[in-house]
């Protein structure tokens, strides 16, 4: 895996589509206020991404684009901590995806399993668009456009980012072999100082020609820890040590994200196409009363029969919300009928309405502050575009196409 010391910059991004439910918090908002306080972030609203599948109508983008981000904020993902900006504002983006469309194999997009299963589940909607086979790679500029070296995920995203890679390591392999890059190399060797440099040297050959990983590990660690190395140089090391050419766009690798275990209310997973959730500012009057209404075990139709917890949706959000002695005590008044269903679900929404409670408070500030809010987006947009910018300006040099 080729990877630079920019595997401390996380990617990830959200398709616009209103008000978040308890379902994204759990599965992906929890984990990205995590992360902001161990990695440089960049958490971005993929409007593009909203219109691949829904350009036929774009009437709610604009709303749900702000919605979304107030949630983002009142959950707790910290302006100071991390970037928050708009795709469509850092036009970077589109610039690094028609590039890498022109070296993109059209056999590599047919391939993503999401292309097919998209197209099925998605019947109704004509996806014959080249925006639809092309948003792996909209998605893969995205990510490398930022040389992110971490993008959290679920297990059906893992491959698109297997191809973010492919497409990492093709770019490189035709735009990384600049002139003089093995003097440039050892050159750039000596600068690390005689006893860096053996390690080095050492561990690259070690690599090479035995296929050790340990000495590959050491020798981008001691890669990390240089001082007096420009980034270009540190990129020729980076390939120099595989065996491969300078490193323009790091390969990102997949954080695995642990799958939300959060049902909808009719047990399906929670998603807003089935009509199922539980939004973060839904009202907690509101909130009881469809939590009140889930089906249960469909063996208990008396108070007095016994119920199976492994039957029943309810209990997947035991998984979420108790602790081991309320799911201990569900599970022996269940089976024994000594307690209802509605005294079970009691347990979720008192925990339900408790966690959120202080982000439905938090949400109101930003409410009433939209300023604020669009001064936060306006802040990271300029930070990303920054930051895509100074990957543009390389890619542009190296493939030739700098004309100042």
């Amino acid at each position: 895996m080729v990877t630079t010391a920019n595997n401390q910059r996380v990617l990830s991004g959200m398709r616009p589509t209103g008000r978040i439910h308890l379902g994204q918090y759990h599965g992906v908002l929890k984990n990205w206020i995590e992360l902001q306080h161990e990695y440089e972030c960049f958490f971005f609203v993929a409007d593009w991404h909203a219109l691949t599948t829904h350009y036929d109508d774009t009437s709610s983008i604009h709303e749900s684009v702000w919605e979304m981000v107030i949630d983002w904020l009142a959950a707790g993902v910290n302006p100071g901590s991390a970037k928050m900006f708009i795709q469509s504002r850092v036009p970077q983006h589109a610039e690094l995806h028609l590039l890498l469309s022109m070296m993109t194999p059209l056999g590599w997009l047919e391939r993503v399993p999401s292309f097919k299963d998209q197209q099925e589940k998605l019947k109704e909607k004509d996806l014959s668009t080249y925006g639809f086979l092309g948003y792996p790679l909209l998605q893969s500029a995205d990510i490398l456009i930022y040389k992110a070296g971490l993008v959290p995920v679920g297990e059906d995203q893992v491959a698109h980012i297997e191809m973010t890679r492919e497409v990492a390591r093709r770019f490189n392999h035709l735009f990384g072999r600049e002139k003089n890059f093995k003097d440039k190399a050892e050159a750039a060797i000596k600068k690390l100082g005689k006893k860096n440099a053996k390690i080095y040297n050492e561990s690259r050959r070690l690599y090479q020609e035995q296929g050790n990983q340990d000495a590959l590990d050491k020798g981008r660690a001691l890669l990390e820890s240089a001082q007096n190395l420009t980034k270009g140089d540190l990129d020729r090391l980076y390939g120099y040590i595989e065996g491969s050419g300078r490193i323009i766009l790091p390969e990102p690798e997949s954080l695995l994200t642990a799958a939300s275990k959060m049902p909808g209310l009719d047990g399906q997973k929670m998603s807003k196409s089935y009509h199922n959730t539980i939004s973060l500012r839904e009202d907690p009057k509101e909130v009881e009363k469809k939590l009140r209404k889930m089906p249960t075990d469909p063996n208990r139709v008396r108070l007095t029969d016994p119920g199976d917890p492994e039957k029943c949706p309810v209990w997947e959000w035991h998984h979420v919300y108790s602790d081991e002695s309320v799911k201990q005590s569900v599970i022996e008044g269940c089976k024994s009928a000594s307690i209802g269903c509605i005294e079970c679900k009691q347990h979720i929404i008192n925990a339900v309405i408790e966690e959120i409670k202080p982000i439905q408070e938090r949400a109101k500030e930003f409410e009433q502050d939209s300023a604020l809010v669009k001064s936060i987006i306006t802040e990271g947009c300029e930070a990303a575009r920054d930051a895509a910018e100074e990957t543009m300006l390389e890619v542009r040099n190296i493939m030739g196409l700098s004309y100042r």
